[in-house]
């Protein structure tokens, strides 16, 4: 299996807004049924060519006998959890199986975190993800029918609001796929998104952080994890590459909308990274970019294998009131989805038992 997949070169949701009009042009068409073709795709999440009822039954026909065709991804399973949090896998066309979860925000609200690729290669050791190695990057229409599929399984008056892309994979490794299906996102006359309620989760590959800010406009979030390279270097091996003082020079390099913060994000495993020295040197390691970032506490999801346990509640709340003395932005990330396998870290096809 190639890393670098092969994209559909007649898949709709493959296709750009341009393509789909050169498509229209050369079969004759006029120019408005490129607007009528991608607005099925990309607003009404059509799943068939069938489903297009406002194209002529002729054109339908045309398009399906030249084998054309509509969505990427099929419903594998769908779990929800005691909290509300759906966890839905889906199965692409060879085969292969993401996951994606629906995140409660609220009232008639949904957060969807997606997936960039199949497993992951950079091989954090606190995430189930990484375990799995790298399979192959998904292409920009399997990760934009992540979402499409997903609207049509919440109900009518419920909003997918924001889109993260902390699922299954490294996105910066898939930068070009992330950056395309990002840009499908946004596209004001098909789904739509505002790219400040896009964020992007990387581990640190350093050199893409800047080109992904030049890009597209979204939000950055840094899987930082440790404050010193010896314990980053032990639970990210990517570390060794782009050590921490690297990382925190393109955090500050990185540009951000007005009164825009990104988010350093930090699991806590316990005895590991969760001590008071190690918030005093975070602290420390963030001076530069204290005025740019917000620190989000992750407790660690356990799952079975690496041997981490998740600091109890007390501990999270010292570290927490560290870095808040010093005057940081800190949150502490609300598990969900714990149930289900479903949580931050968790994400990835089990073996059957």
């Amino acid at each position: 299996m190639a890393i670098r997949p092969d994209i559909p070169p007649k898949n709709l949701t493959e296709m750009s807004r341009e393509a789909i009009a050169a498509l229209v042009a050369d079969l004759g068409e006029p120019a408005y049924r490129a607007d009528q073709i991608h607005g099925w795709v990309f607003q009404r999440g059509a799943r068939s060519l069938d489903a297009m009822s406002n194209l002529p039954k002729r054109l339908r026909a045309r398009l399906a006998e030249a084998g054309y065709a509509v969505g990427r991804v099929e419903v594998g399973q769908l779990r929800e959890s005691i909290d509300g949090t759906r966890k839905l896998a889906v199965r692409l066309d060879d085969g292969a199986v993401v996951e994606t979860v629906l995140i409660p925000m609220g009232e008639g609200r949904f957060s969807q975190c997606v997936s960039s690729q199949v497993g992951c290669a950079l091989d954090c050791k606190f995430c189930y993800t990484g375990t799995l190695g790298l399979s192959r990057h998904l292409t920009p229409g399997e990760i934009v029918d992540q979402v499409l599929l997903a609207r049509t399984l919440v109900p009518d008056d419920v909003r997918i609001t924001h889109i993260v892309y902390m699922g299954m994979g490294e996105p910066l490794h898939n930068f070009d796929g992330v950056v395309q299906s990002i840009r499908v996102l946004t596209d004001p006359e098909g789904i739509g998104f505002s790219p400040r309620k896009i964020t992007v989760s990387t581990s640190g590959l350093v050199p893409k952080i800047k080109a992904l800010g030049e890009a597209v406009p979204v939000n950055l979030a840094i899987s930082l994890n440790a404050s010193s390279d010896a314990i980053r270097d032990r639970i990210m091996p990517v570390n060794k590459r782009y050590p921490i003082e690297t990382l925190v020079e393109a955090v500050d390099d990185y540009p951000i909308h007005s009164r825009g913060k990104m988010t350093m994000e930090y699991v806590l495993l316990g005895e590991v990274n969760d001590s008071d020295t190690d918030a005093h040197r975070l602290a420390r390691v963030l001076a530069r970019v204290r005025h740019k970032v917000r620190i989000n506490l992750i407790p660690w999801n356990p799952f079975q294998g690496p041997g981490y346990d998740r600091p109890e509640e007390a501990r999270v709340r010292a570290f927490q009131q560290i870095l808040e003395r010093r005057r940081y932005t800190v949150t502490v990330r609300t598990t969900k989805g714990l149930d289900i396998d479903a949580a931050c870290g968790q994400l990835g096809e089990r073996p059957a038992s």
